[in-house]
């Protein structure tokens, strides 16, 4: 009995060859081997709608696909598919806010038995009717280094869009591309492992997307910063400089205040970054799901707030990488939710590396060395409390004052994901 056709009344189906990584087991010490003994089998897509409980397949994917890469690190499984233990609503379930203001399906690319691909497909109606276009999404893609299987997902996605009446196709993403979304593809600096809430993947996956059209739609980059270098001398200068003007006051975050806390920073980043491309405004429900994911990790000292004359006018968050914890082991002992969990706990006051995750600066008060202040005295906390590394990121290629901020006050650049948008009309 063919279950996929039972489940799936309209399966594409190809017949191609399929093609392994490297035969070393490792591309550049960072991508493992996935092979299969089906190489010639018939290539099956299957439709696979939001609230079916085939979605844990496609969500456990990437666990065969990345099993042994020493940089690959995952979120939670509950932050995909929910766990009433940890508190924990799942992106692609129902009951997820996401869902509220979007169209999703999703599809699995089978090859002899074995799933070998996936991609998620999405009209964000509160993007779309806030920016006036007709955007259709791609995500959650990840495939084998088969071109045929990659191309096979993409068409579906492409497919779904159009009928939809969408004008372009963008992604990756998760489900969409918003600047508080996990989104992109790796395309330079593959050898390091991703911080809290970014991605990770193969080098192929952008030749497959150019190869099938797309173009660039937007670069965002990292940078580096080792915490224990003292701050250039130039930026102690400023610094002291800025200290002189009484008008600006600054303080950390009030920890048994967070979600308060957090709703001002995310006032401060709608108005900071209203112009930025990917804007999406952070919501309240959103706000308060993000108070409850940083309470964990959140070190108080690494989150500064600027004020002018009483006026909350900037942010700058610097928070301990609960990747580093949460990263798999691959282990006798597997890497569950609750396994990881517990490594977290264990290890999060000796987290040696953070990642700058907001940072706004209202329109009015720029270029007056606020950044400067907050960076400084955040970095100056650090060093006490024996942070090693800092990494700055998601930092919009055209954004050049921040740019050369970053450059200004010590890091270098290493990283690049890459947003990719297809025409479809």
């Amino acid at each position: 009995m063919d279950y996929f056709n039972i489940i799936s009344p309209n399966p594409v189906i190809l017949k191609k060859p399929l093609s392994i990584w490297a035969a070393s087991g490792i591309i550049d010490g960072i991508c493992p081997v996935w092979r299969s003994a089906a190489s010639q089998a018939l290539l099956k897509i299957e439709e696979i709608p939001l609230g079916s409980p085939r979605i844990k397949v496609f969500a456990n994917l990437p666990w065969r696909l990345y099993r042994g890469d020493p940089c690959w690190t995952p979120p939670l499984r509950g932050d995909l598919l929910s766990n009433r233990l940890l508190g924990l609503v799942g992106l692609l379930t129902r009951e997820h806010p996401y869902h509220r203001h979007a169209e999703v399906t999703h599809f699995l690319a089978w090859r002899g038995g074995q799933p070998v691909g996936r991609i998620s497909a999405a009209i964000n109606h509160r993007f779309n009717d806030y920016y006036g276009v007709r955007i259709g999404f791609f995500g959650f893609w990840e495939t084998i280094e088969d071109y045929q299987v990659a191309k096979a997902l993409l068409d579906q996605a492409r497919q779904w869009v159009k009928s939809r009446g969408m004008a372009v196709l963008r992604g990756p993403g998760e489900y969409s591309n918003t600047s508080h979304e996990r989104q992109g593809i790796l395309v330079d600096g593959y050898k390091y492992p991703p911080t809290v809430e970014l991605t990770h993947n193969p080098p192929y996956y952008g030749e497959f997307l150019e190869r099938y059209g797309f173009h660039k739609a937007k670069d965002y980059h990292a940078y580096i910063f080792d915490v224990q270098t003292p701050s250039p001398p130039r930026l102690k200068r400023l610094v002291e400089q800025v200290q002189r003007r009484r008008e600006i006051e600054t303080r950390p975050l009030i920890f048994k205040e967070l979600s308060s806390e957090v709703r001002l920073i995310v006032n401060i980043y709608n108005d900071s970054w209203s112009k930025n491309w990917g804007f999406l405004p952070i919501t309240e429900e959103e706000a308060d799901a993000l108070a409850n994911s940083l309470r964990l990790i959140v070190d108080p000292g690494l989150v500064r707030f600027a004020f002018v004359q009483g006026e909350p006018v900037a942010v700058l968050g610097f928070f301990p990488d609960p990747y580093y914890a949460l990263r798999p082991r691959w282990r006798w002992y597997g890497d569950s939710d609750l396994v990881r969990i517990a490594r977290l706990l264990w290890t999060r006051r000796h987290i040696p590396r953070t990642r700058l995750m907001f940072f706004g600066i209202r329109p009015g008060f720029r270029q007056l060395g606020i950044d400067a202040l907050l960076f400084h005295e955040a970095k100056e906390y650090a060093i006490q409390r024996g942070y090693l590394k800092c990494e700055a990121s998601m930092l919009l290629e055209n954004n050049h004052l921040i740019l050369r901020a970053s450059e200004f006050m010590g890091g270098h650049y290493y990283k690049t994901w890459r947003i990719y948008d297809l025409p479809l009309e």
